[in-house]
Order: C-alpha cells, then structure tokens, then sequence
C-alpha cells in the first residue's frame, strides 16, 4: 500500500534585498525625504519536478549536500510548505521530527508543553493523560517537568520534543537530523525506538548526513542534488555513487588549488620566502601527487597508495644531489619523511630537466589535511630548492582511531580458564 505520493513536486522560495546606498548624500537625502530604496526581488528554486512513491513499512533515507532540498521535501510532506506545482498526498497520521522543541512555549512548563504538542499531533487529552507518564520518563525529565521551558537546556528540549513525537503513535514519521544531537545514552534510546517503529510496520522518511546510519536503516535511498532527483535505490549503492561524486568534486577543486599555488611559487623562484628557499641550482618546477591510474588526485582513502613526481631543471650541475619529501600534518607534526640519500639511491645524471618519482605504496594516515615537505638538496644539506608546506592533501578514514598513522594490527583474547 502506498502511503506517500509525490507527483512533479517544485518549490521556489523569495528573497528581498534592497538595494545599498551609493554614497553618503544618497543616504541622507532619501532619508529627508522619507525615501525608501527600492527591493530586488530574488528567487532560487528548492526542489525541481520530485516524483515519487513510498510504501507502507518502507524506511526511506534522503540524502545530499545542505541545500540540496532534503528539509525542504520533508516540510512539504509534513504539511509545512505549500508546493508551487504538483501533488503531495500522505495517508495516514504523520509524526515529524524536524526541528524538536522548536513549537514549544518558553514560558510554559514541559507539562503544558506535551499536552499543547500533544493535541497538535492529533492526540485528545484523555491519550495525553494515558501516555503522559511514558512521555516524561523516556525524556528523562520527571524533576523538571514542571519548570519552564525556557530554562531547559537544548538537550533537555531535544529528548521532551523526541519522546512527545514518538509517543503520539504515528503510521508516518518524518525524522530531520535530529538524532544527531542529544548524548550517547539518549540517541540509543531514539534508535531503539526507531527499531520499535520498524518491527510494527511504521514508514519512515529520514534525512541525515550520517551515511553508515542510512545504510544501516533504510530500504532505499534518495539523493538530491541542487533540488533534483539524482538517484534512487539500494541505499549502498546511492551512498557509493554520492561520495564517488563528492570525491571527484573535492579532487578537482583541489587539483585547481594546488595548480594556483604552482603558479604563485613559479611567478616568485627568484625570491626568497618563509615556504621556498635556496640556491636554485636544481630548480623544483612542479609537483604532483598521482593515483595509480596516474590521475592527478589530493583525496584519499586511507591505506590507499600515491605517488609524488617532482619535475625538474638543472641550472647548473651539482655533485651528488639529493631529493626528498616529507609528510606533515596540517597542525606541522612531522608524520614520515625521507629522501634518496637515505634510501641508498644512486641518481644517474640528471640532464638540464626530468622527473624524480616516489611510489608511496599506502597512506596509512588518519583522516585529516596533510602537507608535502619538497626538496632538493647537497649531501650536506645545503638547499637547492625547498618547498615547505606548499601542497596540501586530504586523507579520510571510516575507522575512528586515533593519532596520524594507522598500524595495521588484530586482537588476541585469551581468558585464563579456572581448573577445578
């Protein structure tokens, strides 16, 4: 049985700006005269042509950037919005956790506050009464309840806001990120019932940029992009195809950014600043970082392998040179460093130009930015060329260890057995 269908649903939201002064004598005339500016008058488009069907019992996770219409679909589908096109038509009682706490009087207690929430959810007083005490316990807020909102912390109003919901007994329950707030304890609890709620055969719409929780509770997932429909299906699948695009977009807009800095250092190779300096006897031209494809890439996944290619000129020829590189974390925590030298790398001779290429063969870095130390250098240390802290990269990681380098290790249980 289909409980919600969306039919060629678009919403566009105004905005006013007015329009700024020029100059001070503009500002003081308009004000003489009791002259206002004029508005322009701004739109952007929400959500585009959303088509779709959800059916009874189905968990359904939206996912996106922020902007992309997720919040903006769920409010639409609670009643909140009005769409500009199209039909939306819910059957059954809706529950919505969008923005918890958010319809609550500051001035009146928690206790006046379920029961206004509560008939505003559809429920009679009598179901208040039946369900008041439930309400209050799973909020954990029985020495409070009588006090005014107002003085409740927002984790206090999140839980009061959460368990009034949940306890209105709902067929639809739209959920807007707000398990992303409140403590541990409480969010197992929020989980729990949403487990409770699908084992009884609840429809669930959810937004969250929480992924793993995605995965892990939804049938389908939707992606929204720029207020479209970008994709729809097995939530693993949608998840991959929305970090694969998220990927490819911070890549290129770090290759851009690294490009940018190239060109700063090259327009300045004479010049000695804070990050490049030395004789220039072998000048670095450019620096990349290369995937295995050989694709230009600052984004990786941790244990993932990368190569750094230094390009070269030979300005005039130097006994015995030395290239290296070093790994820094964004903070300058020195992570791993080395160089041909230490290696035991005889180099050939080097010409008037070439490429010198280290194959590092897993970044075994956590999550987090991460700079390239680049040199070249005498044997005595003497710099030709240094580049420091110049080309940055990221490193993301699913695992939540801490520290830079992730070890690779396993556990080994072993309880001692009592003889009797």
């Amino acid at each position: 049985m289909v409980v919600v269908e969306v039919e060629g649903v678009s919403k566009r939201f105004r905005r006013q700006t007015v329009q700024p002064f020029t100059t001070v004598k503009t500002a003081f005339v308009d004000f003489v005269l009791h002259r206002r500016r004029p508005e322009r008058e701004a739109t952007y488009q929400a959500l585009k042509d959303i088509s779709l069907t959800v059916r009874q019992g189905e968990v359904l996770g939206l996912i996106g950037r922020n902007g992309s219409g997720k919040s903006t679909l769920l409010k639409l589908l609670a009643g909140i919005y009005r769409p500009d096109s199209g039909k939306i038509a819910v059957h059954g009682r809706i529950g919505a956790l969008l923005e918890l706490g958010a319809g609550f009087h500051p001035e009146f207690s928690g206790r006046e506050n379920i029961f206004i929430n509560g008939i505003v959810l559809g429920l009679s007083k009598r179901d208040i009464r039946q369900r008041f005490d439930a309400i209050v316990r799973f909020a954990e807020l029985e020495e409070f309840i009588d006090e005014p909102v107002k003085t409740y912390s927002s984790g206090m109003s999140t839980r009061l806001g959460f368990s009034v919901a949940v306890h209105a007994d709902p067929d639809i329950l739209f959920i807007d990120e707000v398990l992303a707030v409140g403590d541990e304890a409480f969010r197992q609890k929020c989980f729990d019932k949403i487990d409770e709620f699908r084992r009884r055969g609840k429809t669930i719409i959810l937004v969250s940029h929480d992924l793993a929780a995605v995965q892990r509770w939804c049938d389908e997932a939707l992606w929204l992009e720029e207020g479209t429909l970008r994709e729809r299906g097995m939530p693993r699948r949608v998840v991959d195809l929305y970090r694969q695009s998220i990927a490819t977009e911070e890549t290129e807009r770090s290759v851009a950014e690294h490009h940018r800095i190239e060109e700063e250092v090259q327009q300045t190779a004479a010049a000695e600043t804070p990050h490049r300096w030395g004789g220039r006897e072998i000048e670095i031209v450019s620096v990349r970082m290369l995937q295995t494809s050989g694709q230009e890439c600052y984004v990786y996944q941790s244990g993932e392998p990368t190569s750094i290619a230094i390009h070269y000129c030979v300005h005039r020829p130097v006994p015995n040179p030395v290239f290296g590189i070093a790994i820094l974390r964004g903070d300058g925590v020195l992570c791993y460093g080395t160089n041909t030298e230490i290696d035991g790398l005889s180099l050939p001779h080097l010409g008037d130009e070439g490429d010198v290429e280290v194959l590092l063969e897993r970044l075994d870095l956590m999550t987090g930015t991460y700079v390239l130390d680049v040199a070249a250098h005498a044997i005595d240390g003497y710099p030709y060329d240094y580049h420091h802290g110049l080309y940055s990269f990221a490193v993301k990681s699913e695992l939540q260890d801490s520290g830079v380098s992730r070890i690779p290790h396993s556990w080994v249980i072993k309880p001692f057995v009592a003889v009797s």
